[in-house]
């Protein structure tokens, strides 16, 4: 199930973006991650449309917008390739059509997905906070 985020959901929204994280972000600095997971409910969530994918009563992931742009989509490892982040993509594209996400290059799990999905890479620069090269992607709505 597909549902828009609740407060009572913010701890499992840290856990699932420090999990997947870890998996898909090897190369982030432990420092880094937890700056991140302070951030997400005083920061992120107060400024962006969150939807939660609920299975069987348990937060799966989330995916989080700032306007047209994915600022998140971060789902437990145990959740992946069930279908779930397409789920989440596809709630986004109804709400909004056109999207475009940063990427970063290193995050081979999060480009496959954008690939498949159909997005498109526009442009690549240095992300400010750490050095790495992101790429920034878009996706045109059918």
């Amino acid at each position: 199930m597909i549902r828009k985020y609740r407060t009572t959901d913010t701890d499992a929204i840290v856990r699932a973006y420090y999990n997947a994280s870890k998996l898909a972000h090897p190369f982030l600095t432990e420092e880094f991650l937890q700056k991140v997971m302070c951030d997400i409910p005083e920061l992120y969530l107060p400024n962006t449309e969150t939807w939660i994918a609920e299975e069987e009563g348990a937060v799966a992931g989330f995916l989080s917008l700032m306007g047209n742009e994915v600022a998140a989509l971060f789902l437990e490892p145990d959740y992946h390739g069930k279908g779930i982040g397409r789920a989440l993509m596809d709630k986004a594209v109804l709400e909004k059509g056109d999207l475009e996400v940063v990427v970063f290059k290193e995050n081979a799990i999060g480009r496959a997905f954008y690939d498949r999905y159909g997005f498109k890479k526009i442009d690549e620069f240095p992300f400010e906070e750490t050095g790495d090269l992101c790429f920034r992607m878009a996706f045109k709505a059918a």
